[in-house]
Formats: C-alpha cells, sequence, structure tokens
C-alpha cells in the first residue's frame, strides 16, 4: 500500500497495434514514436510507478527489443516498477514488451504467448506461367533476389532463411528467460514453441503474475484514491498529416503515388493477418 499522504498519480501508457510496420495511414509502434511518450510517463510523477496496457498482436523483433530495451533504461533511471496489463492479446512481439514489466497482470481471456518467429509470403510462380508471364530480375549479388514469389524455391535460400529465424528466436527466449527468471514453469519445448494461450494458461506457465485490471491492482497497491493518468502517444498518419498541409500539391505529395497506396495495401493486409492469427 502507498505509505505517503499525498494522492498518488500513477501515469498510463497504453501500447496498441502491430510493431514496427508503419504506413502513411497507420503508423506502428516503434521506438521512433514510443521514445518520447515513455520518457514523458518516466518523468511525470513522483509516485515510483509506470504502467502499461499492452494489445499487440506482434510484428518487428528488432523494434520490440528496441523498444523492451527502453523501457528497462528508463525504469532503471527513474527506479520506477513498471506494472503491465495485457488486453485481448499479448502475443510473439507483443509479449516481448509485456516482459518490460516488473509484473505482468491480464485476463483470463486475453491471448498470450506466441514465443516464436513467422515468416510467410506465397508463391505465384505456376499463375505467372500459366498466365505466360516473364519474371525478369537482375541482381548484383547472387543472392539478392532469395525467396522472390514469382522465382521457384532453393533450398539453400529456405535454410538461410531459417538460420536468421533461429537467431532471432533465441534471442526471444533469452529475453523471456532473463526477464522471468524463477518464475517459468513448464518445459522449454513447449513454452517457446511458438504456441499461445489464455491468461489462465499463462498464469499456469509463469508467463504472467496474476489476473487482474489496471484499475484493480493499482487501487490494491496505492489505495483508492490513486489517480491514473494516461500519457499520449502522438503517431501522425496520414490525416493529422494533411490538416498540416495548406494546398492541393501537398495533398498530391501524400497520396499521388502508386506506391504508397500499394504499400498501405499491403501492410494493411500484414497486420490484418496478425490479428487473425488469435482470432481478432
Amino acid at each position: 500500500m502507498w505509505p505517503f499522504t499525498r494522492t498518488p498519480v500513477v501515469p498510463v501508457l497504453r501500447l496498441s497495434g502491430a510493431i514496427g510496420m508503419a504506413t502513411p495511414l497507420r503508423p506502428g509502434l516503434s521506438i521512433a514514436t514510443l521514445a518520447e511518450p515513455l520518457q514523458k510517463a518516466f518523468e511525470m510523477s513522483k509516485t515510483p510507478a509506470v504502467a502499461l496496457i499492452i494489445n499487440s498482436p506482434g510484428g518487428s523483433a528488432v523494434q520490440s527489443s528496441l523498444i523492451l530495451k527502453r523501457i528497462r533504461a528508463l525504469a532503471e533511471e527513474f527506479e520506477k516498477k513498471v506494472h503491465v496489463f495485457l488486453e485481448d492479446v499479448a502475443a510473439s512481439g507483443g509479449y516481448y514488451l509485456a516482459i518490460g514489466g516488473d509484473e505482468i497482470y491480464a485476463e483470463p481471456s486475453s491471448i498470450v504467448g506466441s514465443i516464436g518467429v513467422i515468416s510467410s509470403g506465397f508463391g505465384f510462380v505456376e499463375a505467372i506461367d500459366k498466365l505466360g508471364i516473364q519474371r525478369r530480375v537482375y541482381t548484383a549479388g547472387r543472392s539478392k533476389a532469395i525467396l522472390d514469389p514469382f522465382l521457384p524455391e532453393k533450398p539453400e535460400d529456405i535454410e538461410r532463411l531459417s538460420a536468421l529465424q533461429r537467431d532471432a528466436h533465441d534471442v526471444f527466449i533469452g529475453a523471456v528467460k532473463e526477464r522471468r527468471a524463477g518464475k517459468l514453469k513448464g518445459p522449454d519445448a513447449e513454452l517457446f514453441s511458438g504456441a499461445f494461450w489464455s491468461g489462465k494458461q499463462a498464469l499456469e506457465f509463469g508467463l504472467i503474475d496474476g489476473i487482474s485490471d489496471i484499475r484493480s491492482r493499482m487501487r490494491e497497491l496505492y489505495g483508492d484514491d490513486v489517480k491514473l493518468k494516461v500519457v499520449p502517444v502522438e503517431r501522425p498518419g496520414l490525416l493529422s498529416r494533411l490538416r498540416r498541409t495548406p494546398s492541393l500539391d501537398g495533398l498530391a505529395s501524400l497520396t499521388g503515388s502508386n506506391a504508397t497506396l500499394t504499400d498501405e495495401l499491403l501492410s494493411t493486409l500484414e497486420t490484418r493477418a496478425l490479428w487473425a492469427r488469435y482470432g481478432l
């Protein structure tokens, strides 16, 4: 319980969305978008606590790692405890962010885990053959066009990708073991298989510390008069940029590119596929 007479204020930062998948319309979670809000959250109050609410299906392993490192660096610098609360899903990179907390809580039906690495795509070789389309690729460097979806797969290319995935998986596993030291229950083969579980199951595996929501837990720790102050995460996308664009020429520069629209569509589909893996 909070020992002082002043009203405790706990800054709250909501980390919601895919990680690292940024387009003009859908900026993702990244160290660039979160560095300033994280700094504000840790500086805002004298209460030795910061709360994070996470709702993410994952995304970039690199951005997940960078955000985790920043959370822990700030926690050490300001000597504050980080309380993490999971909503619908904290899977893959979303769980990577969660282990930045000193304690992790979830709802019974939250989806938690997916400690693994995935790479997916499509192969169009037979389709373009049937359409009579020739694929022409010119590279400097024999491995520059590996895993091109319009070219046949090569075993050596698949093995190269698998090696990269194993390295990333090992880093992920190491981070979970370090941050959840002494709490994990169950064999590594199960915990780090890429499977995901409900909040209730995740508690049994030691992936989280309890079943609770942010309001209940913060009142339990800091008293009924605790105030939760949300720190906004500014992720300016195309619409906010348009408000600052004074001319039609500016609008054209933002929306007139076929590449921009194509990237937006692909990113939207990829992000949607991430959420869909967890039935959301």
